[in-house]
């Protein structure tokens, strides 16, 4: 997955210097917050000044992924939605979500077992500019089951998750 190659300290002092207000990935409001259950159990509360946003279409333009990036302690955490059903400019109260959840550089990766595990509310998809394909989007992730380990037996629940960042229609 070409999204789970990218590492980078997301509130590290290299990134705060060169990312102005005006540079945020994740927008001005960006924002995550949840509490993570299970093997990794913490509570998250990333603004836009301690948060990476990156997004990409999904294969056959079926709409698109989110990928959230911060630190824990000692570790890059990366949590992934994607939202196969999401149009542009839509909002959409039932969503179906797949999460996926990297502890970057620890080979740990935690999933959603099916499509009916999560799903998101998006409750706002903003366009950030007049011609521009950017949309300032927030909504509140469920879920009902635990993300299992990919290369292990062990699981991370996160019943409720509220974010906000950018997503990019145009990316590849």
């Amino acid at each position: 997955m070409p999204l789970a190659a990218c590492r980078q300290a997301a509130d590290s002092p290299d990134l705060e210097e060169r990312q102005s207000p005006a540079e945020r990935s994740c927008g001005d409001n960006g924002r995550l917050s949840t509490t993570l259950y299970g093997s990794i159990a913490r509570e998250i509360n990333w603004s836009a000044d301690a948060l990476r946003c990156e997004s990409m279409l999904r294969p056959e333009g079926k709409g698109v992924r989110l990928r959230f990036i911060g630190d824990i302690s000692e570790n890059e955490l990366s949590i992934i939605l994607a939202l196969p059903q999401l149009r542009p400019e839509a909002t959409d109260p039932e969503s179906p979500t797949v999460v996926t959840l990297t502890v970057e550089g620890s080979g740990r990766f935690f999933t959603t077992p099916t499509l009916e595990s999560c799903w998101s509310d998006i409750q706002t998809q903003d366009r950030i500019g007049e011609r521009d394909s950017r949309y300032d989007i927030s909504g509140t992730l469920y879920c009902v089951a635990p993300l299992g380990e990919i290369n292990g037996n062990a699981a991370i629940s996160i019943p409720e998750m509220a974010f906000r960042g950018i997503v990019d229609w145009s990316a590849k």
